[in-house]
Order: C-alpha cells, then structure tokens, then sequence
C-alpha cells in the first residue's frame, strides 16, 4: 500500500482531536469535584438530606437519549434519513426532557430548604447543586450542537458519506450520558 494513503488512514480528525481533549477536560474537572466532595464530607458540618427524586427519573431518561443518538448514527450510516430526523428530534426531546426534571429537582431542594449559597446553605447542597449545574450546563451545549446537525439533517448534509458531525455529536451525547450516570451513582453512594 502506498506510504501516503497508510499515513492518511492513521491521521485523526482535527475535531474529533478537540472533542477527545475537551471531554479529557471535563473529566479532569468532575474527578476534581467528586475528590473535593468526598475531602470536605470527612471535615464534618455535613447536612444529609435525600437526593431529589427526579433525579433516578432523569438518568433513565438520559439513558433513553443515548439510544436515540445511537439510532440516529445508525440511520445516518445506513442513509436512512427519515430515522435519522426522527432519531434526532426524540434524543433533542428526551435532553430538553432532561433539563427540565434538572430544574424540578433544584426546586425540590429548595422546597426542602437546601440552598446554594447564603447564611443557611450548607457544602453538601452547594456540591450537589454544582455537580448537577456543570453537567446541564455541559448537556445545554450537546443539545446546540444536536440543534446544529439536525439543520444539517434536514439540508441532506449529514448521510453515509458525510458523518463526521453526527459521529462528533453521538460520541459527546454518550459521554455525556457516561458522565450522568457516574455522578448518579457517585451520589447515590456518597450523599
């Protein structure tokens, strides 16, 4: 095989480089959260409350999401792109779902008196509201750039011979619902 083809095949695609590092970050920044949570629970003046209830609720539907995404590569590569708009809407809907019941679950914590900062706030409230914060904040940012592949979708411009931005999407939507999960169960088990 020619040397330059061999040379071509290896080479990364620069996106995809920058989403790999981006997502190294974003994990880099989660450890440092979750260390610190577990350091500052052992320093005591600790406040236990239970975890909103919505919040097993949102990973099923986060989780339900990552299907979605999943169906709409799988469309994408088979050029089946009724699914493909099909797929991307319900994983658009099933995020913004996601958001919502984020939203339903500080409200909960707030009816239960557990704030973010103030006087009567406490570090365990103010870690779940940052856990939870950072990471919709991270969701908000996969749900553009869905936004911006279902434009491209609907311009016939994502297909088997052009997937690098659903590829893109679908890996960041998965490690993003990796990274839900991790947090849930690191809070089921530390909170």
């Amino acid at each position: 095989m020619n040397p330059e083809i061999q040379a071509e095949q290896r080479r990364v695609n620069p996106l995809k480089f920058m989403l790999i590092l981006l997502i190294v970050s974003i994990v880099m920044m989660f450890a440092a959260f979750t260390s610190a949570y577990i350091v500052r629970r052992e320093e005591g003046n600790w406040l236990e409350f239970d975890l909103p209830s919505v919040l097993l609720i949102n990973t099923i539907v986060l989780i339900l999401s990552s299907i979605f995404m999943q169906w709409a590569y799988v469309s994408a590569k088979k050029d089946n792109l009724k699914n493909l708009k099909i797929a991307l809407l319900l994983t658009i809907v099933a995020g913004t779902a996601f958001l919502v019941g984020q939203w339903q679950g500080w409200g909960e914590l707030v009816q239960n008196n557990v704030y973010f900062g103030g006087s009567t706030s406490n570090p365990s409230g103010s870690f779940l509201y940052v856990l939870t914060g950072v990471h919709a904040f991270h969701l908000i940012t996969g749900l553009i750039f869905l936004i911006i592949v279902v434009i491209s979708a609907l311009k016939y411009k994502v297909h088997s011979r052009n997937l690098t931005r659903i590829e893109l999407c679908t890996i960041y939507w998965h490690f993003l619902g990796a990274l839900w999960i991790y947090l849930y169960v690191f809070l089921v088990l530390n909170h």
